[in-house]
């Protein structure tokens, strides 16, 4: 039986990693992203989404209401709550705006699927998602994220 291991990484830890990881490999439809992490899987994200790339993917998943608004390359903040174990991660759209637009849940979730099936890894997040580097359990704590494989 092998020993439990654990490693933490702090917001600003993972932001770094996330500015770099986004420098050498691009990836399509997300230009930069920040986040925060905060108690009981809760983290929030600002990110700069190509909005024209989204649709082009998937003709219709922006609403023709919010198409005026969100065309180009833009800013949308965005709240989610994950669980993760078993070595699996799901989550859920707590909030999102775009300016002082709330944008419905259920729409970020759509564009979020859409932007994470051009990635080279072809997720689905409709299904739950492997966790990285052999991990079993995910967690979070006051701008940390906790992991254990």
């Amino acid at each position: 039986m092998r020993a439990a291991v654990s490693k933490s990484l702090t917001s600003s830890e993972i932001n770094e990693y996330m500015r770099y990881a986004l420098e050498t490999t691009p990836r399509p439809g997300l230009v930069s992203v920040v986040i925060k992490i905060f108690p009981h899987n809760y983290v929030s994200t600002f990110a700069v989404i190509d909005f024209d790339a989204v649709e082009r993917w998937k003709p219709g998943t922006i609403p023709a209401l919010l198409r005026p608004a969100l065309s180009g390359k833009k800013s949308v903040w965005v709240d989610y709550r994950f669980q993760a174990k078993d070595g699996k991660a799901t989550f859920s759209v707590e909030k999102a705006y775009y300016q002082n637009m709330r944008l419905p849940a259920f729409f970020v979730e759509k564009m979020i699927q859409v932007v994470v099936a051009r990635q080279p890894e072809k997720y689905d997040t409709s299904k739950p998602l492997p966790l990285p580097f052999g991990l079993r359990r995910v967690w979070t704590t006051d701008h940390v994220l906790m992991g254990e494989n």
